[in-house]
């Protein structure tokens, strides 16, 4: 989990998982996002934050190509999202 960053896309959804930049020719996905969970913010409610897998309903798959231009930013995410992200990998 040495790559595990924050990222939010243009759209404002905001995923945590570990982040690879690939080579690719122009105009193909160029960052790899493996095993990725949108962050739901419940702050709303008291009740803080919880991930969900992204697209998982529709797919077995666990890595997603991406086109870095769809990316707003990449950040280190903060020990309560680390922790967070081990326990759901680990069932």
């Amino acid at each position: 989990m040495e790559n595990l960053k924050m990222i939010v896309l243009l759209n404002n959804t905001i995923l945590l998982g570990e982040i690879e930049e690939v080579p690719s020719e122009l105009g193909e996905p160029d960052c790899k996002i493996i095993r990725p969970f949108i962050i739901k913010d419940l702050e709303i409610s008291g009740l803080g934050f919880t991930l969900e897998s992204w697209l998982c309903d529709y797919t077995n798959q666990s890595d997603f190509m991406i086109h870095s231009d769809k990316i707003l930013t990449i950040c280190d995410p903060n020990q309560n999202l680390i922790e967070k992200y081990s326990q759901m990998n680990e069932k």
